[in-house]
């Protein structure tokens, strides 16, 4: 039986992810999940792509989102409520920077097979990846003479370990676990920021994307790695709940 293995929200987008072995899901993904962007001074997001620092940031957030806890390797830990950031990331990124947050009214609404809505999420709510599609990859980086890569060098918010077939997460089209079900939305199309290394921030390359895009290449352009899911029932998710899957489709890779 397939079940959670790891469940990661990240409150800044961009920033480092909180592991937690239970979270309260929502209909724009994990509780807190994104709902914090750095934007620079024209109001666009900062993300790893061009900041790749981001990655060495660690956020926390309380319960009822109103504080924040941000840290950083040789800059000294800043606890504040939400709005006196700016000057606290222009000074870890180097460039002029603020903090803008997801109202609670907004009313986006994501694409896909199965629409939903997110916060500052790319696109879905949640992003789920199985332990056997990252073992599939290591294997081939092995072959190449090249290290594994970590789980979080892709950044999920569900782990499920159990499936024996890799990519199996391309074919569930709907998933139940615990008292959520999820309703798949489409293929993650992935990017540069799988080439940083999410502990330091440091950027690498051109690995992973050397090797997907020998066996993963999608038809719309660039490679897939990894499955979007829209909420469809919110509740709650825990490490170790069994997922079941509810209704199989074929994979648009």
């Amino acid at each position: 039986m397939a079940s959670v293995a790891e469940l990661t929200y990240y409150p800044v987008k961009g920033c480092a992810g909180t592991s937690v072995r239970e979270a309260p899901l929502t209909p724009a993904g994990l509780a807190h999940d994104r709902s914090f962007m750095v934007v620079g001074e024209e109001g666009v997001g900062r993300t790893q792509r061009r900041d790749p620092r981001l990655a060495s940031i660690r956020p926390t957030v309380s319960a009822d989102g109103g504080r924040l806890t941000l840290h950083a390797p040789e800059f000294e830990t800043l606890e504040l409520r939400v709005d006196t950031a700016a000057d606290w990331f222009t000074e870890v990124l180097g460039v002029p920077s603020r903090l803008v947050r997801v109202p609670p009214e907004h009313d986006r609404v994501t694409d896909g097979r199965t629409p939903g809505t997110s916060a500052y999420a790319d696109s879905c709510a949640l992003h789920v990846l199985s332990r056997a599609t990252l073992d599939l990859l290591n294997r081939k980086l092995a072959e190449r003479g090249l290290p594994p890569l970590p789980m979080n060098r892709f950044r999920p918010n569900i782990v499920v370990d159990g499936w024996d077939e890799p990519h199996t997460e391309d074919r569930a089209h709907r998933i139940r676990v615990g008292d959520t079900e999820l309703g798949y939305a489409k293929l993650a199309i992935r990017c540069a920021v799988t080439m940083v290394e999410q502990d330091t921030g440091a950027k690498a390359g051109p690995e992973p994307l050397r090797t997907l895009a020998g066996y993963r290449r999608a038809a719309e352009g660039g490679v897939a790695y990894g499955t979007k899911y829209a909420v469809l029932r919110t509740g709650t998710l825990s490490v170790g709940d069994d997922v079941h899957v509810t209704s199989w489709g074929d994979s648009e890779l």
